[in-house]
């Protein structure tokens, strides 16, 4: 049976986004945990990360978002 994680990832990004207009280290990591619960992070998992990974602009990168950005990148590349 095919995971559907990514539908509650995708969902939760959407509030994060909205919270403040950007996302934080913190919710980063809420996501990934999501995409880790069933111990593997499929394809559209990975999709959907990425997808995240590409609306975070680079103004609102601070040390502890890039470590978790770096991890992210590094797990679904």
């Amino acid at each position: 049976m095919e995971s559907r994680d990514y539908l509650e990832i995708s969902f939760r990004s959407i509030n994060c986004f909205a919270d403040d207009g950007k996302l934080d280290a913190k919710e980063l990591d809420s996501l990934l945990s999501i995409a880790l619960r069933d111990g593997e992070i499929d394809e559209n998992e990975k999709r959907v990360l990425g997808n995240i990974l590409e609306r975070i602009k680079e103004e609102e990168i601070d040390f502890s978002m890039k470590k978790k950005i770096q991890e992210v990148s590094r797990l679904i590349a």
